[in-house]
């Protein structure tokens, strides 16, 4: 199991082992966090989604990519249900944080900063979010020392900062 923790920031520069990404399912870059990371990491991320998701990824699965130029070594990409359009089945949003943890596992990443997938855009109630995340990557059993919630605002980061302790 990891410890989760939460910092405010920007996920596009945590210096940790691998950063996720909240992709959409044709994993070609996007919007909010996804857009950031492909901004960020250049276009070395893209080509790699080419080469590695030609068909795209599917909403609840995690795969990697090449980080290009973040500090992290790793992109895990992860594609969370889209409440908004009503993918409500809280299980695709847990298998998100669970397989990326198994595929943090595969590359020997022990550092993991984490958005709340499905939290922006997609719509998922926010309470429930952070509920998904702190409670699924708490008790997934991995190699992972350090599962990272990044929050983007202090609003976020209060949020997450009373879940975790009310753990």
């Amino acid at each position: 199991m990891s410890r989760v923790t939460v910092v405010r920031g920007d996920i596009t520069r945590q210096k940790v082992d691998a950063v996720v990404n909240a992709a959409n399912r044709a994993m070609r870059g996007g919007g909010g966090v996804d857009g950031a990371i492909h901004r960020a990491g250049g276009p070395e991320i893209l080509g790699d989604c080419i080469a590695r998701f030609p068909h795209g990824l599917a909403t609840g699965d995690a795969g990697w990519t090449t980080a290009g130029n973040l500090a992290a070594r790793w992109v895990i990409h992860v594609v969370g249900p889209n409440h908004t359009a009503g993918e409500r089945d809280r299980s695709l949003l847990t298998s998100c944080y669970r397989r990326a943890l198994e595929v943090a596992d595969e590359l020997g990443a022990t550092t993991v900063a984490f958005p709340l997938i499905s939290a922006g855009i997609y719509g998922w109630p926010l309470d429930d979010a952070v509920d998904a995340a702190v409670t699924t990557l708490a008790e997934t059993p991995s190699t992972v020392t350090e599962a990272r919630i990044v929050a983007f605002d202090d609003a976020m980061f209060t949020r997450v900062e009373r879940r975790l302790a009310a753990s």
